[in-house]
Parts: C-alpha cells; structure tokens; sequence
C-alpha cells in the first residue's frame, strides 16, 4: 500500500504537520509507504475560471490548462492508496494552499476523465486549529464536502485542536494503523 499526505501547512515542524506524522506513524507501522507533499512549496495557481461560463476544458476534458505543478500532483494522488488530506485551520476555513489545489481538482473531477484514478481512493482528512480551535469542526465539514465530491472514499475526518493535540497524536496513530487494515478489505 501507498499513502500520500497533503499539507496544506507551510510548516513542516508545526501542530498540522505534528498530527499528520502521527498517522503516517501509523501507517508505517502497517508496512505502508509514505509520502510528503507540502502544498505551499509547489506552484500552484487559483483557477482561472478560462471562460466566460467560468469553466474551461477541466469541464470538457477533465484535465486544466495551467501549466503548473497541478498535474504532477494528480499523478502522485492516482498512484496512492490512500490520501491524507492535512489541513493547518485558518478562519475556520481550509488553508489557502489547500483551497487552490482543491477548487482546481474538483473542476477536473466533473469529467470522468478527471476522476479516473482518483473516484474511490481512500481518505482521511485532518483539520488542525491552533487559537481558540473551534474552527477545526467547520474546516472538517467543508474538507470533507469538497472530497467526497471529487469522488474520494472518505474513510475519516479528523478535527484537532491545539488544546486536544497531545490526545489527538495517540487517535491519529491508531487511525493511520486502521486506515491500512481498513484498505487491505476494501
């Protein structure tokens, strides 16, 4: 098995990535392959919105025409078992990374095309809020939506707070570990 974990957390020593190395842990401990991707570190654009309908051949074609680091992504995401989706919570909202990569993939995924490789693919979403942390169950709930609407098999969603870290880190392992077994069945 093969599990690739997005951040959507400039940080790689932050509270986001803390939470998502707990369930690669986990992973790892069931033999799975993990790989990193941090969203801020690759050029990827907002959506363009091409034409004058405010689509483009992500509608038509389910591919997109910028030239960017959008694809390669992709292809790392339909080679993967597993996505772990990692998100920092800003605003109760997705970060801004995150929300770029995701409105361009769902435009994709509309189109059979698109969603060849990536409908079904397992996922686990972690939405981490530092603060206050009563925007990670709001940032969950949209991760979650906009996923599940690409075609991703939403396994769990995970919402952590800064105040709930230390216990989350232990749920997180279990959960990598689970979320393993659970694609061994699937």
């Amino acid at each position: 098995m093969q599990a690739l974990i997005i951040h959507g957390s400039r940080n790689p020593e932050g509270q986001t990535a803390r939470a998502a190395e707990a369930c690669a842990d986990g992973l790892r401990g069931q033999d799975v392959k993990v790989e990193k991707v941090f969203l801020p570190e690759l050029g990827i654009e907002r959506c363009r919105q091409c034409e004058a309908n405010g689509w483009g051949i992500c509608r038509s074609e389910g591919r997109c025409i910028i030239d960017d680091d959008f694809e390669a992504l992709c292809q790392q995401i339909r080679q993967a078992d597993a996505v772990v989706w990692a998100n920092p919570v800003y605003f109760s909202d997705l970060s801004e990374s995150l929300r770029a990569f995701l409105d361009r993939l769902r435009r994709i995924c509309r189109h059979e095309a698109g969603k060849e490789g990536i409908d079904g693919t397992l996922a686990i979403g972690i939405c981490v809020a530092g603060g206050g942390g009563g925007g990670a169950p709001a940032a969950a709930m949209k991760l979650e939506e906009i996923v599940s609407r690409c075609g991703f098999d939403m396994a769990d969603m995970i919402p952590v707070r800064r105040q709930n870290l230390e216990h989350k880190v232990e749920v997180l392992k279990l959960t990598g570990a689970w979320l393993a077994g659970y694609s061994a069945r699937v």
